[in-house]
Order: C-alpha cells, then structure tokens, then sequence
C-alpha cells in the first residue's frame, strides 16, 4: 500500500505548485489597480501611489506625507481539460474565482525621508477538479495562500536618485488534495514563515523622465503539516516539503511626453529557476520521492500608456507578454501553465485633492497548454485556457 501511494504523495505535496496563475509560474503580479490598467508597465518607476511600495520602495520619496491605499482584485480563470473523447469525465471548470487583496500605508519621517507597510499576496491560488475525474491521481484540489508583510524605507541621497529598502515576512499556507488509490482521497495541508527582502533605486533624469531598478529576494519555505489518507488512517503523518520562491528583478521606464500623455515600459526577470527540485519527507526523516522539476527563468516585457482627458479623470492601457517557467515536458493538471498575453485598460478618477479612485480590467490570452508531452501522466489531452482580472483602488492622502 505504501508502494501504491508513493506517486500521488509526491504529486500532491507540491503545495507551491497551483495550477492556474496570472503572471509567471504561480505569481501573482496583481498588487495595484492603478498599474493594471497599465498592464504593470513601469511599475518599478511611476510612484504613482502607495502601491510603489511593493514595486520599488524607493518611488516612496515622490509621494506626500501620509498616503494610503487599498486595491482588491477580482481574478477569474478559465480552465477546462479535455481529450477529446466525449465520455471522458474531464474534470470540469477548473477555475474559480479568486479575491485578491492589496494595502498600503506611506508616512514622511523627514522632508526626504519615507516610512511604508505594505501587506500583500505574492503568491497563489485556488482550483478544483471533480472527485472522480480522469486525472483525479494526479490533482483534485489545490488551495495556496500567501500573505506578505512589508515595512520599508526610502530616502531622497540627491535631488535626483532615492533608495529604498524593505523586508518581506511571508507566510504560506496549502490545502491540496487527490486520489491516491486503494488509500482512498489523500490530502495534503501545510504552513510556514519565511523571510526575503526588497530593494529599489529610482533616478530622476529630469521632471519628465525617470527610471526605475527593483529587486525582491528569494524566500525560502520548509512547509510542515500533515498526510491524510480517508480510506487508510494508518499511513497518516507528518510532512515537510522544502520551497523557495524566486528572485524578481525589473527595470522600469516613465516618460511624460506632454502635459497629457505618459509612456511607461518595463522588463522583469524571475528566477525561476531555483525550483528545480522538490523533495518530500516524513517527519520520521524518510523520503518520500525527490521530483525533479527543472523550471526555466523567465522575462516579462510590457508597455503602456496614460493620457489625462481632465484634472480629475485619466485613462490608462498596457500590453504586457509574459513566458512560463514551466517546461511542455513537466506540466501538470496543477500547474497547466503556458506563455501569456495581457491586454489592459484602466481609469482613474481624481474626486478632490485627497481622494483618487482607480479601476482597471485586464485579458490574458494563453496558449493552450497541453499534458500530452509528459508521458508518465498517461493525459493526452489539452485546455481551453485564459483569464479575467477587475480590480478597484481607492487611495486617500492625509
């Protein structure tokens, strides 16, 4: 029994792997309204709000004393599996809808200096298979949260260069689960804190152009919890399963062409090839299996724009490609990743001198993924794949 289990053990345990993400692997880029409508072009330069504070802490320095902002997103994937043979249970919407929240909170410590908070969600999702489907040993349920908390600083060293710092504390959490045979609907929950940092630069070429350089580290996760087995509680037991979250580094361009037009661009790197492999282990120190993953880096490249119609009312567009860490050979049913493409629009509203509201909706046209270069899944099929994203932000300055 412990031979039968071995394989959906290895497969169900990789709590960093969910199956459907919006920016590269299983990151979640999402972390402003305002850069949405953008695509996130730029996002390491415009400072536009408190937002800037996970993008580069260092665009703190352009904002006024007291700032805070909260966005929440509205994420909405579509992914249906199919091989083609209409008896087939497929699995069914394997998406679901997906709340994504944001908050930012900026003060001045002097005329150069600037504190910020930003708690955030960097990484995961949620999706889920039907029990009996035909590739229920290899996924059913895959639930992963993260909640990061960032303080940092930033502080003007001339007129034209600021620096910013932050700490990243992350917290993980995973819920997945699968069928695992004669052992019945195993399921995997798990949890750890890790800590990373952030750094930025944004120089200031002149009042119309600025550049921004960020960075935030990798952070490293040994997550712990337990196996579940419904059918055979005897195999039941503790596990750890180690994961590192990749490096991101971006360089961001702002140009204001005229009193009305801005031109925004950006290229981000993730390193995502730390995850190469992934190893589980009971707590009594056995291991279980020892995956080997062998993910790629990826780029992401986007460009947008922003033109203001009035003082009060500015409307924003972006298109962004994006590549998949995930070699065609090691895709999943967890992780039916492929290339994407984003198609952005957004508005923002300025209803007095404290108050802004920012809308922004986006479309990720993605290359149908297929399972059926990974042999050893015995799926040949393919998705029907793409996503949605509304998010809303209101920022009020003190």
């Amino acid at each position: 029994m412990k031979s039968l289990c071995r394989k959906p053990l290895a497969v169900l345990i990789m709590i960093g792997l969910p199956g459907l993400s919006f920016a590269s692997g299983f990151a979640l880029i999402e972390q402003s309204a305002s850069g949405l409508g953008n695509a996130f072009a730029g996002g390491a330069a415009s400072a536009e709000d408190a937002s800037t504070i996970f993008f580069n802490p260092a665009g703190m320095t352009r904002l006024p004393n007291r700032q805070v902002a909260g966005a929440l997103h509205l994420i909405l994937p579509s992914a249906k599996y199919s091989d083609g043979n209409p008896a087939t249970n497929d699995g069914g919407q394997a998406g679901s809808l997906a709340p994504v929240p944001n908050f930012y909170y900026v003060m001045a410590l002097s005329p150069a200096s600037r504190f910020g908070l930003g708690v955030n969600a960097p990484f995961g999702l949620k999706t889920e298979y039907d029990p009996n489907w035909v590739g229920r040993v290899a996924a059913i349920k895959s639930d992963l949260k993260t909640i990061n908390v960032n303080p940092s600083l930033a502080t003007k060293l001339t007129d034209q260069l600021s620096v910013g710092i932050g700490l990243s504390i992350e917290y993980a959490k995973a819920d997945l689960s699968g069928f695992a045979g004669g052992a019945g609907i195993l399921t995997v929950k798990g949890d750890d804190w890790g800590v990373g940092g952030n750094v930025g630069l944004l120089y200031e070429i002149d009042n119309a152009t600025r550049i921004g350089l960020s960075y935030r580290s990798r952070i490293k996760h040994t997550l712990e919890g337990d196996a579940t087995f419904s059918a055979v509680p005897a195999l039941n037991g503790g596990v750890t399963a180690d994961l590192t979250l990749p490096d991101i580094a971006s360089l961001s361009v702002v140009k204001q062409v005229n009193p009305a037009l801005t031109l925004l661009g950006d290229i981000s790197y993730t390193a995502w090839s730390v995850f190469d492999k992934l190893t589980i282990v009971r707590s009594s120190g056995t291991t279980i299996t020892s995956t080997t993953e062998d993910w790629d880096d990826t780029w992401r490249f986007s460009a947008g724009a922003t033109y203001k119609l009035s003082d009060a009312l500015k409307v924003r567009g972006g298109l962004a490609y994006d590549q998949s860490p995930v070699p065609d050979a090691r895709r999943t049913p967890r992780i039916p990743d492929n290339d994407r493409t984003w198609i952005a629009l957004g508005l923002g509203y300025q209803a007095n001198q404290k108050d802004v509201i920012d809308v922004g909706y986006a479309h990720l046209f993605i290359k149908d993924p297929s399972l059926a270069q990974n042999t050893g899944l015995g799926l040949p099929g393919s998705y029907k794949f793409h996503v949605d994203i509304l998010s809303a932000q209101y920022t009020h300055t003190f």
